[in-house]
């Protein structure tokens, strides 16, 4: 097994892509965890500034809180009435969505519960879930998609040495919540998606979670299983069953003083909710992907983010942070069960394990992807763009 080496990637010009090292004054992201990360000439990130402005926009506490979730309750209400369900909502079973669902309950909402269940939970996971419905009375849909074909986008990902293998869970969730929200005619969706812990989040780890048309292309160049039960849909499809039946996702932590720590206690004591000693790691391969895959593979310790965010919002100070990051990212004797745990379910011999950590991350846009713009992309379609405009009125 290879291990993390943080301070050689200090030094390492290929890994910190030709920029000398440095660190946020006062964040902990740096350079290696964000190549494309900017300072000020008193050595302060751009994410600083980013998420001043991001809560100042979006986040809602005190008295305006408090008037702006009951307004939204109301309006939920209001469109639900007289319907099964007036919102609906994933659970994974982490803190976040947790919390979504006990302010739900609180708040006398009747929320459609969605999990997907894509045969990496852990067993606290599932209790978690299951104690979460049992102490709230709401009902639970669970996505299931065969085994086969979801192992086999999974290897396909590994195959292709893209940094974001979780955009396939993220994908499947996102769908099957705006796929449902259709069927029963429920026009909001309840996130756990906030500013305050979750808003710092480099470009440089992601792909875009809606992109169906680049999961297909990825498994179409690596995958050997016909996709039967996993959902696929593109940008544009997820936009049109958004607008067409008037589905607006509604980040309920944003309107109330969202604190972490707190919502931990709180979920335990009235949900009986038990931790997981990490961020997401409710999910087996999700605490191997985020503990051992990006950062031996690709640089990344997603524990830079997720403590600068609550450095930013105050709920944690810089020296703590430092601290935590000077810890494993998670148990050395489980990361290695887990090493070869997720390699045999994936069914990897253990040189291709090896040879996958070995490879060069290549990109996602190597592959067919949804260009986002069109019009920027291809200049020469541009003589188009007052029919599709026309087209657009017309709907």
């Amino acid at each position: 097994m290879k291990v993390y080496n943080e301070e050689q990637l200090k030094i390492d010009l290929d890994s910190n892509f030709g920029r000398s090292y440095q660190q946020c004054a006062i964040s902990v992201m740096d350079t290696i965890a964000d190549p494309a990360i900017k300072f000020d000439e008193k050595g302060i990130s751009n994410y600083y500034t980013e998420f001043k402005k991001a809560k100042e926009e979006n986040v809602y506490e005190g008295e305006l809180g408090k008037k702006k979730l009951n307004e939204i309750v109301l309006q939920i209400k209001g469109k639900g009435k007289n319907k099964k369900y007036d919102c609906i909502t994933g659970v994974s079973g982490g803190v976040d969505s947790t919390y979504v669902a006990l302010k739900a309950k609180e708040l006398g909402l009747r929320p459609l519960i969605v999990h997907f269940d894509n045969g990496w939970n852990s067993e606290r996971a599932n209790q978690n879930i299951q104690n979460i419905i049992e102490n709230t009375g709401f009902d639970l849909y669970t996505l299931v998609v065969d085994w086969n074909e979801f192992r086999d986008l999974q290897r396909a990902y590994f195959k292709a040495n893209v940094v974001d293998i979780e955009a396939l869970t993220d994908h499947a969730i996102i769908c099957t919540l705006y796929k449902l929200a259709k069927e029963h005619n429920i026009k909001y969706i309840l996130s756990g998606a906030n500013i305050v812990t979750e808003h710092i989040l480099p470009n440089h780890w992601i792909w875009g979670k809606t992109d169906g048309i680049n999961i297909r292309a990825i498994h179409r160049k690596f995958g050997e299983v016909k996709l039967k039960t996993f959902p696929t849909y593109s940008a544009f499809r997820i936009e049109l069953l958004k607008k067409r039946n008037g589905i607006q996702t509604i980040p309920l932590l944003d309107y109330i003083k969202y604190n972490k720590a707190k919502a931990k206690i709180e979920i335990q004591e009235k949900l009986g909710w038990k931790d997981y000693g990490g961020k997401h790691f409710e999910s087996v391969f999700t605490r191997f992907y985020q503990g051992y895959i990006l950062p031996v593979k690709f640089g990344i310790d997603k524990r830079k983010a997720h403590l600068s965010t609550l450095i930013f919002d105050g709920q944690i100070r810089k020296e703590e942070a430092l601290k935590e990051l000077q810890n494993p990212i998670y148990d050395e004797g489980l990361m290695a069960e887990d090493y070869e745990f997720v390699r045999k379910k994936l069914g990897f011999s253990e040189q291709e394990f090896e040879n996958y950590f070995d490879a060069p991350r290549v990109e996602h846009d190597a592959f067919e992807h949804d260009k986002r713009n069109i019009w920027k992309n291809y200049p020469a379609l541009k003589i188009l763009r007052p029919i599709w405009n026309l087209v657009k009125k017309m709907r």
